[in-house]
């Protein structure tokens, strides 16, 4: 069983873009179910679908699969529900060789950036960057399947997670 243990942050400057490197991503959802969700991406020329269960603390199941990039247009096209994900994901290692996954949306979720970082362990230790702001792991709002119930713009109080 594929295990994914996933830490969330916002992020509350962008002076990560100067040693990251970026890719545009582009995806829509199946299923948004509490229990599971079902995603199909395109990332680069590469399609992909990938099943999540449902999250216990900063950990769930996930299965991801590489599937044909016509495919997938056709799925995000046609099946998925709307609005679709925009955003550049920004891969950036730290100093402590964490990985940190950085998403600036675009779209209905323009003026969110949230960082990402895995982890082998639970507990496992990791030195944030000073970019780094207030941890938002288990709050769904941030759940990229629930950006598409609710999308950034239609928040209100947006100041209290870090943007203005």
């Amino acid at each position: 069983m594929g295990k994914e243990i996933e830490r969330k942050f916002l992020v509350n400057a962008t002076n990560y873009r100067e040693k990251s490197s970026k890719t545009f991503y582009k995806q829509g959802y199946l299923s948004v179910d509490k229990e599971r969700t079902v995603r199909v991406r395109i990332v680069d020329s590469k399609g992909y679908i990938t099943i999540k269960g449902r999250n216990i603390g900063c950990m769930r199941s996930e299965y991801e699969y590489e599937i044909p990039v016509k495919d997938a247009e056709e799925i995000l096209n046609n099946l998925c529900l709307k609005p679709i994900i925009e955003k550049y994901r920004y891969i950036y290692t730290h100093t402590d060789n964490n990985i940190w996954e950085i998403d600036e949306f675009m779209g209905e979720n323009a003026g969110l950036t949230v960082a990402e970082i895995e982890l082998p362990a639970e507990n496992y230790p990791f030195v944030k960057p000073n970019w780094i702001g207030q941890e938002v792991t288990g709050d769904v709002r941030f759940y990229n399947s629930n950006l598409i119930k609710c999308p950034f713009k239609q928040w209100e109080n947006k100041d209290l997670f870090g943007k203005k």
